[in-house]
């Protein structure tokens, strides 16, 4: 049986080009799509298996990447752009028609993650994005319906992949919020 984690990965991660300088998200409607303007490249690009990231269909993982907010700007049908779920930590733009989530902002400002936006490269127009290198949140797939005994057969598909599966985010990420949370307590 073979794993199915997302359509743009499943034949193979595909290495970046190095030298992406950005492009355009575009929602799933045939008429009148989102279109999400995005400069440069994309940072900690990875398979997620949380529950609140969306996924194409038949996708087990979603794909996704940050990018600073300042690169961010809604180019055309905004006016479709809702938040999924306002409580949350992310507050994830999606477009009312089909589902698709466009981009996720953290609004409070001391979020270690604060000043980077949420994005799923595979909606891009382009290519050339860097691939994604990490699975997060690897078990949480359980909470969406896989069946634990699934489990090592996903972590063994992922791995042959190349992305490395946690059960958080990628070690250098858990740093990067232990740093921020250490300093926060310093002040």
């Amino acid at each position: 049986m073979t794993v199915h984690i997302h359509p743009a990965i499943d034949n193979g991660v595909k290495k970046g080009s190095g030298s992406f300088s950005g492009g355009t998200l575009v929602c799933k409607c045939k008429d009148k799509p989102v279109k999400i303007g995005i400069k440069g490249d994309v940072a900690h690009n990875h398979a997620c298996g949380c529950t609140k990231c969306w996924k194409p269909e038949g996708a087990t993982f979603s794909v996704v990447a940050v990018v600073p907010r300042q690169n961010v700007t809604v180019l055309e049908n905004g006016d479709k752009l809702q938040i999924v779920d306002t409580a949350a930590t992310i507050q994830r733009y999606a477009c009312r028609a089909c589902g698709t989530h466009m981009y996720g902002r953290i609004e409070n400002k001391g979020h270690p993650f604060y000043g980077l936006d949420f994005i799923h490269p595979e909606l891009f127009e382009e290519g050339g994005w860097a691939a994604p290198g990490f699975a997060a949140f690897v078990s949480s797939v359980i909470e969406s319906g896989v069946k634990p005994e699934q489990m090592d057969e996903i972590r063994s598909r992922l791995k042959e992949l190349g992305l490395e599966p946690y059960d958080c985010l990628s070690p250098a990420l858990m740093d990067a919020i232990s740093t921020h949370v250490a300093k926060a307590k310093a002040a």
